[in-house]
C-alpha cells in the first residue's frame, strides 16, 4: 500500500528531520510537511507542504479529507521552558492539538498516529537514575502535565477506539539542520553554535546538571522504528522509555574543547529553567523498548561533537 503520511509542526527541530527521512524512505509526493508557519528550508522544494493549524480543527479536518493520510507524525507543541512562560497557551496546542489529531484519525481510518511524548513526564517523586518505564510520574511543568495527559489519551484510543497510537518520551535533542524550540536541554545546541562563533558561551543550567540527551539522528531512528514495529510486539500504548547517554554541561564542554581549545564557559545562577532540569532524572531505563522493538542507541559523546561542530562549520562557511 502506498504510504500518504501528514507531517504536524514540520518546521520544528524534530520535524524538519523527520521529513526529510520520511521523504527519502517513501518518496516526496508521500510525504506531506503542515506546520503553521512557511518552511525556511527545503520542505517546499523537495515535496508538498500545507499550511495547518492543529486548533483549527475544521481547516485540519479539510487536510484530512484532502490528503487521506495513512500515517500521521503530531509534532506541534510547546516546549518546556517557553511553556512555563506562557502555561495556558501551553496547554491549548499540547492537549487540544493531539485531541483534534486524535478524534480525526479515527474518523479518516488513519492506520498510524505518532505523537511524542517526553521525560517531563517525570517529576520530583520519579526515580532520578535509571528511571523505569513505570513509576511516580509528578511533572512541575505545563509541558510535563501535558505530556502526561497526552499519553493517558493516546492510551485512551488505542483502548476504546483501536486507534493504532505510538509514542517515545524523548529526552533532550540536539541536531545541527534546524534550531531547538525553547527547551530546557537547548544549551546543548546552543553551546556549539557559540564555540564556532565566539569561542565563549553563558550556559543557563549549571556545570553539573546531568540530563538524558539523545542525538537526533538516533531519535529521529527511534521514531521510525517504532512505526516499523509490529503492533503485537507493543506492550505500551501512552510511551516508551529511549535512552541516549547522560551528561551534564561541564562534561559536553571538556569534550568540545578536544576540537575548541580556546572554549570558556560560564553558568548563569537562578534562571528558571535550573528548577525545570532538577526535577527530571538523571538517566532513563529503556529496557522495554529494547525488549519489545529492539531499541538500541547508536551515537555516543564523542560521535555527537564530532558530526556537530563539522557539520556547523559547514554551515558557517556558506
Amino acid at each position: 500500500m502506498q504510504e500518504k503520511i501528514l507531517v504536524f509542526g514540520a518546521n520544528g527541530q524534530i520535524g524538519t528531520e523527520l521529513v526529510e527521512q520520511l521523504r527519502t524512505i517513501h518518496g516526496g509526493s508521500a510525504i506531506i510537511a503542515c506546520d503553521i508557519k512557511d518552511p525556511d528550508f527545503a520542505h517546499r522544494h523537495d515535496g508538498p507542504f500545507e499550511h495547518g493549524d492543529v486548533l483549527q480543527e475544521a481547516s485540519l479536518q479539510a487536510l484530512f479529507k484532502k490528503h487521506k493520510p495513512t500515517q500521521v507524525f503530531h509534532l506541534a507543541a510547546l516546549l518546556s521552558a517557553v511553556g512555563e512562560q506562557r502555561p495556558q497557551v501551553a496547554w491549548e496546542l499540547n492537549m487540544n492539538g493531539l485531541l483534534h489529531v486524535l478524534e480525526l484519525a479515527v474518523e479518516f481510518k488513519t492506520a498510524k498516529v505518532f505523537w511524542p511524548s517526553s521525560i517531563a513526564v517525570f517529576g520530583p517523586g520519579s526515580p532520578k537514575h535509571n528511571t523505569p518505564q513505570f513509576c511516580v510520574m509528578d511533572p512541575s511543568t505545563v509541558y510535563g502535565i501535558s505530556k502526561l495527559a497526552g499519553e493517558r489519551w493516546c492510551e485512551y484510543y488505542y483502548l476504546k477506539h483501536g486507534l493504532d497510537v505510538r509514542s517515545i518520551r524523548y529526552p533532550g535533542l540536539m541536531g545541527w539542520k534546524a534550531e531547538p524550540g525553547g527547551g530546557t536541554t537547548d544549551y546543548a545546541v546552543h553551546i556549539f553554535r557559540e564555540a564556532i562563533k565566539r569561542r565563549e558561551y553563558e550556559c543557563f543550567l549549571r556545570a553539573d546538571t546531568q540530563i538524558p540527551m539523545m542525538y537526533m539522528p538516533d531519535a529521529i531512528r527511534a521514531s521510525l522504528e517504532l512505526m516499523e514495529a509490529p503492533a503485537e510486539k507493543l506492550t505500551t500504548r501512552s510511551a516508551y522509555n529511549i535512552a541516549g547517554l547522560s551528561f551534564s554541561p561541564a562534561m559536553l564542554a571538556r569534550e568540545i574543547r578536544k576540537h575548541i581549545p580556546q572554549l570558556t564557559v560560564t553558568y548563569l545562577k537562578n534562571d528558571h529553567r535550573q528548577a525545570i532540569a532538577n526535577s527530571w532524572p538523571n538517566s532513563i531505563d529503556d529496557s522495554v523498548a529494547r525488549e519489545d522493538w529492539n531499541w538500541q542507541a547508536r551515537f555516543n559523546l564523542e560521535d555527537i561533537c564530532e558530526d556537530m561542530l563539522d557539520n556547523l562549520r559547514k554551515i558557517a562557511l556558506r
